[in-house]
């Protein structure tokens, strides 16, 4: 489960602000993970419970937003939903898809306590 080596990752990225900013504790940590970032949100959210204990993610509220895939249909020149790489063009079903969004793995915000 790659989820786990991103939580580890996240954790890092967010101790080393932690350290930084000098703040002790983070109550929420707003995450985005696109639907075509191959990442299952729900096992990232396991991932960083099970990292949290004794860490300033201790305690915290994860919150992980899954904006939609889209792309960029070659063939057609449309900008098209699609749920999973490697699906066709909604429109017009030709597999010549250049993903456009949906893609990012990121910190959005977080909370903290001094």
């Amino acid at each position: 489960m790659h989820e786990a080596s991103l939580a580890g990752g996240i954790l890092k990225l967010v101790e080393d602000a932690a350290r930084r900013e000098g703040f002790s504790r983070v109550t929420t940590l707003r995450l985005q993970a696109g639907q075509l970032a191959g990442v299952e949100a729900r096992a990232l959210r396991f991932a960083l419970e099970a990292l949290a204990p004794g860490t300033v993610l201790q305690g915290s509220l994860f919150e992980i937003e899954e904006p939609p895939g889209q792309a960029w249909c070659l063939p057609c020149g449309q900008t098209v939903s699609i749920a999973r790489r490697g699906d066709p063009c909604p429109g017009c079903g030709h597999y010549q898809l250049q993903a456009t969004g949906g893609t990012e793995l990121k910190v959005l915000d977080m909370l903290v306590q001094d």
